[in-house]
């Protein structure tokens, strides 16, 4: 059945993750591809540099919120933090993705009716969670033209992933971490790090300068120096129509399944709140729950992500998704309120606002 690979490419996932931690045998192992990689990371680097690789910027502020990581560590979350944050202040604000895993690369602004099979599940759940403008496309800089093209009055565009994505220039960018913070602090695939850590900012590599970048820890116990958000389950669980029901008042037998890079932590975190899990299914990430054995649910009261939500309520309606509520430092939008103040007076200030390089 489609669970059970999905489950052994988890089981792998979380093994990588585990050899991750130290310079162990296999991360030495690998360093001969990892030198590769870091050699391509350079070239591309200069090919950005010499112009042959175009970055381009857009008429408005951007802001990158993405992984020096492998795996998930909370930039959605993060993104959608942001842009409530933003709304609150009465700004104009849209998001831009790849929307990984859907069925074509054609830019598209996401509808919250949509499927997630054509709009990505991340980028659904962002509309709607947020009722920004949200467009996706396999380049970030096209999506984020075709959003000022339909909404001119937008004065903050987020880019949910994409700091490897020199394409697009940014005038803010966030890095978000985990519990894992650097791992043993090689690249890929000896280590987690897609690219070296301190990083060069993006827009150094087009020859400009941006001392704009913020760090958010995500997890418990930060590895080293940044902001802090922190994250918990909500206790109450969100029903197709809308309708809510506590997680205390359901009733057992419960089975929990999650198609994201941590899987288990979703069921601890389920567990951590008192609920006694009869069963659970840790899927892959960005799972295709068109694959899933739906008989494998009768009988069960399922609780998902809400990131699982917006794809398995077409094939198990009966589904509850559980919000992960994400509560961002103070100090962390006070920081990133200035850098944005500072980056929209400047582009007040120019007529042109970047150069494209």
């Amino acid at each position: 059945m489609a669970h059970h690979s999905a489950g052994l490419k988890n089981t792998l996932s979380q093994w990588l993750l585990r050899a991750w931690k130290q310079r162990g045998p296999l991360a030495v192992l690998l360093l001969p591809i990892t030198l590769i990689y870091a050699a391509l990371l350079t070239l591309r680097r200069w090919f950005y540099r010499a112009g042959i690789f175009k970055s381009r910027g857009v008429d408005c502020a951007v802001i990158v919120v993405g992984n020096i990581i492998a795996g998930g560590a909370g930039k959605t979350p993060t993104t959608i933090g942001i842009v409530r944050h933003l709304l609150q202040r009465g700004m104009r604000v849209g998001v831009v993705s790849r929307g990984y895993g859907r069925s074509s690369q054609e830019v598209l602004c996401v509808s919250p009716d949509d499927d997630a099979d054509v709009a990505g599940d991340e980028p659904l759940l962002m509309a709607r969670s947020t009722s920004v403008p949200v467009f996706v496309g396999s380049s970030r800089y096209l999506a984020a033209e075709a959003l000022l093209r339909a909404h001119p009055d937008t004065q903050v565009i987020l880019c949910d992933d994409g700091l490897q994505h020199l394409a697009l220039q940014r005038d803010i960018e966030v890095c978000v971490f985990d519990d894992r913070g650097l791992g043993n602090g090689w690249l890929m695939p000896s280590g987690p790090l897609r690219e070296a850590w301190p990083r060069r900012s993006v827009l150094d590599n087009v020859g400009q300068r941006n001392d704009r970048v913020l760090v958010l820890h995500t997890g418990a116990k930060p590895a080293f120096a940044g902001f802090r958000a922190q994250r918990s389950l909500a206790t109450l669980a969100l029903a197709q129509d809308g309708s809510r029901v506590h997680l205390h008042e359901l009733t057992p037998p419960l089975l929990a399944l999650a198609g994201i890079a941590k899987p288990e932590e979703f069921f601890d975190s389920l567990r951590a709140l008192g609920l006694t899990l009869e069963k659970t299914l840790a899927l892959s990430d960005h799972f295709d729950f068109a694959q899933l054995d739906t008989r494998e649910l009768k009988g069960y009261q399922v609780l998902c992500t809400e990131k699982d939500a917006v794809k398995l309520w077409k094939y198990g309606p009966q589904a509850l998704a559980v919000p992960l509520i994400q509560a961002l430092e103070p100090a962390f939008l006070v920081a990133l309120d200035a850098m944005l103040d500072q980056v929209l007076a400047s582009k007040l200030s120019s007529a042109h606002g970047h150069q494209t390089a």
